[in-house]
């Protein structure tokens, strides 16, 4: 069975946003010349990252609710510029709505196994990104998405 991490995506209001944000740290990492990835760098390796990639996503909790996932692609171990280990998760640039659900914050990551994981919301529901998380949320409130 796939496992999946999740966390809290600090600083971001929307999947719009969060999307944008990706575009720019793309953009300066080719502008710098480094490997063109997406990278969340935290304290701890996860010790079940075999049943994580391949396969797993890094879901997003977004004000309050997990609302959109990126395929990991893969998780390493690395040092940070303190050379304190640390590790690196690599995921997807595509970013996958799904049916927001509420999450209260806590630290760090937690595993989300694939029964728990909210589902895509599915080529039926391709315009609910791009509608406002406070529709979104009330909506999925109603059963409605």
């Amino acid at each position: 069975m796939t496992l999946h991490l999740i966390k809290l995506c600090v600083g971001i209001d929307s999947i719009e946003h969060l999307a944008t944000s990706d575009r720019a740290e793309l953009r300066a990492l080719k502008a710098a010349r480094k490997p063109a990835e997406l990278i969340h760098r935290t304290r701890s390796l996860p010790r079940r990252a075999d049943e994580i990639v391949p396969g797993g996503s890094l879901y997003w909790v977004i004000k309050g609710a997990i609302q959109v996932r990126q395929s990991l692609v893969e998780i390493r171990e690395a040092v940070d510029a303190n050379g304190l280990a640390c590790c690196d998760l690599v995921f997807a640039e595509k970013l996958v709505p799904v049916r927001p659900t509420p999450r209260r914050a806590f630290q760090g990551w937690r595993y989300l196994v694939a029964d728990d994981a909210p589902p895509d919301l599915g080529k039926a529901w391709r315009g609910a990104s791009q509608m406002p998380a406070e529709m979104r949320a009330e909506l999925a409130a109603l059963g409605l998405l």
